[in-house]
């Protein structure tokens, strides 16, 4: 036992020499660097404000056995079955939540040698040593505010702390560095230390005060760096990809409307599509990794400064925790995504059974033995309300997850979450980053084949709200259309017996169809014509012909108007005599064709009211 603790120990600090030669190479090639160009050393009054972003090394854990990864393109039959109603659409990495540990912290071998290393002896591992160098984290953390006006807020328990945030980011002067400090307690991993120095987790694990560093960086926009104020450290890079993406369609020229975490407007949306794509690619590992490095070593030197972080060989690894992959299709109008999303809705709640859950997850691929104490995973189909205004369709198991949910007025998301990436079965570093993306999207496309969805052909415009509101035509305002009103269903019954004439027709001739059909001439004459006539200009209806007092019907508008005639007349009101009690059906006498129609659509409404949960 002892040797093999001496063997572990030996190891342990050949891998503290080696980091320590690491640092002292980096640190010197940065110092170079620094004298080449002239500019000053970091101090303390620059820590969180950099002129530029540098380009920092990725800590040698991705130089090596890096495969190329190509993500595959995929097209989902959603996206397809609605590009002629959407003004665009793009994929985007939205929220990005790296863990942030010192391997070597996290055995107690390995905390014991890098402990050795910092102070230069074993006699100094106590429980009051560690707990006085989490005290001189907090310190440090507040004078450095406090000289700096950076506001620190200790937040309790249940406190939404992202708003919090936003809150400060929408009033800060700050434009690149650390704006705020939030205090919250969180459990995390704490050594303890007993007599003879022996080293142990404390269980359970207790909860720790974690500072989170929320920070404005040129490529990444607003980012968070949340760290345990207890050794070894441990953190997590909070990151959004919108931001990440805002940040550079800005210096591309590509002008947009962001709200909230969506692009509600853009100018070019093939190219803001391009620069999203960017972050599922192979060079992400690298642009994530740099921003981690540019940030998060500024944050523990209150806890460690930087000639103790290269006597130790303190260095941090990355991996991924939780990671969200969305894709935005953005309608050119809002009602048409509405009559969309609630139809997908209506159809795919029932059809989702556990088999084609399972299938749109690729459960196939993971494991299926599982420890009997780890928690069985929950399978949910469910719509959600949040508020009064937004309708979450979701689809959970475990830790993935799939939504479907409108942004802003005009935009329907589709997200594909994993809450932890240890349910993808594909690792954890950073390395894996591109194959978790890709394996978040091919979820996501799944789900989205796996949609049932109306026919677009069925989704209507406003044209039948906006026909009983008052138009304009010219300088006159005129009221609207009422088909529920004889005089109106005459006229335009006599517009459509009129459309076929080759050299339009006047309003007399109006007037001429409709006193035909038992009107008096008193009663309708040309002025009354005229102003009815009127009122279907301003819906784009009819439209005169040059500067004469002709009229002629637009394909569009007479095509809608039959449509709503034909429907009133030997739709509708045959349909609603039959469902009413008044009579009993005896069936029709040599019946006809039509007749057969008329029961076939009876039956056919019958089923339309079972599937859609009403009393026929």
């Amino acid at each position: 036992m002892c040797q093999n603790w001496a063997r572990e120990t030996r190891q342990q600090f050949a891998l503290v020499q080696l980091s320590v030669r690491e640092a002292r190479y980096s640190t010197a090639r940065s110092s170079k660097r620094r004298a080449v160009r002239g500019s000053p050393s970091l101090s303390e009054a620059t820590l969180f404000r950099r002129p530029g972003c540098e380009k920092v090394a990725p800590a040698g854990q991705f130089e090596a056995g890096v495969e190329a990864y190509n993500l595959p393109s995929m097209t989902d039959g959603l996206s397809t079955r609605y590009q002629d109603l959407l003004d665009g659409s793009y994929d985007c990495v939205d929220r990005i939540v790296l863990n942030a540990y010192f391997r070597m912290g996290h055995s107690p071998g390995g905390f014991r040698v890098w402990w050795r290393a910092l102070t230069g002896s074993d006699e100094t591992l106590q429980n009051s040593h560690l707990m006085r160098l989490a005290g001189r984290f907090s310190r440090r953390i507040r004078g450095y505010a406090k000289a700096h006006g950076i506001p620190v807020i200790d937040c309790s328990a249940g406190q939404r702390k992202h708003e919090l945030a936003e809150e400060y980011l929408a009033k800060t002067t700050v434009t690149q560095g650390l704006f705020l400090v939030l205090v919250g307690r969180a459990q995390a991993p704490v050594w303890d230390v007993s007599a003879r120095h022996h080293i142990e987790r404390k269980k359970p694990m207790p909860y720790v005060n974690h500072y989170s560093f929320h920070i404005l960086d040129p490529d990444w926009g607003h980012l968070t760096i949340k760290i345990s104020g207890h050794p070894p450290f441990p953190a997590q890079v909070i990151l959004n990809g919108h931001e990440y993406v805002a940040c550079r369609a800005r210096k591309a020229g590509i002008a947009f409307t962001k709200q909230g975490n969506c692009f509600t407007t853009i100018s070019d949306a093939a190219g803001l599509a391009k620069i999203a794509e960017t972050l599922s690619e192979q060079r992400a590992i690298g642009r994530l990794s740099q921003v981690c490095e540019r940030w998060i070593y500024s944050c523990v030197c209150f806890a460690l400064d930087f000639d103790e972080q290269k006597r130790s060989g303190f260095r941090y690894q990355y991996s991924n925790y939780q990671i969200e992959y969305s894709r935005n299709l953005v309608f050119e109008v809002g009602g048409h995504m509405d009559q969309m999303f609630q139809a997908l809705i209506d159809r795919s709640r029932a059809p989702l059974d556990l088999k084609t859950i399972k299938t749109i997850l690729g459960s196939r691929h993971r494991p299926k033995c599982r420890r009997r104490t780890k928690r069985s995973a929950e399978w949910e189909v469910a719509v959600e309300r949040p508020t009064y205004d937004l309708t979450v369709f979701k689809l959970h198991c475990g830790k993935l997850t799939l939504k479907i949910y409108t942004k802003g007025e005009r935009v329907l998301r589709i997200e594909a979450v994993a809450h932890n990436t240890t349910e993808l079965n594909c690792g954890r570093s950073l390395d894996k980053f591109p194959e978790v993306v890709s394996r978040l999207k091919g979820m996501l496309e799944r789900f989205a084949d796996a949609l049932s969805c109306i026919d677009q052909c069925f989704i209507a415009d406003e044209m039948l709200e906006h026909l009983p509101v008052a138009s304009q035509v010219g300088k006159t305002i005129v009221g609207g259309i009422d088909l529920n009103k004889a005089r109106m269903r005459q006229v335009v019954e006599a517009l459509i017996a009129l459309s076929p004439s080759p050299n339009g027709f006047t309003a007399s001739d109006v007037a001429a169809r409709v006193r035909a059909s038992k009107q008096s001439p008193s009663q309708y004459g040309p002025r009354h014509a005229a102003y009815d006539l009127k009122k279907l200009r301003g819906k784009q209806i009819l439209r005169r012909i040059g500067h004469t007092r002709r009229y002629e019907p637009l394909p569009a508008g007479l095509r809608a108007m039959t449509a709503l005639l034909v429907l009133r007349n030997k739709a509708i009101k045959p349909l609603l005599a039959a469902a009413q009690p008044l009579r009993p059906p005896r069936g029709a006498h040599n019946p006809k064709p039509i007749d057969a129609h008329y029961h076939a659509m009876r039956v056919a409404m019958q089923g339309v009211f079972h599937e859609l949960g009403l009393a026929a």
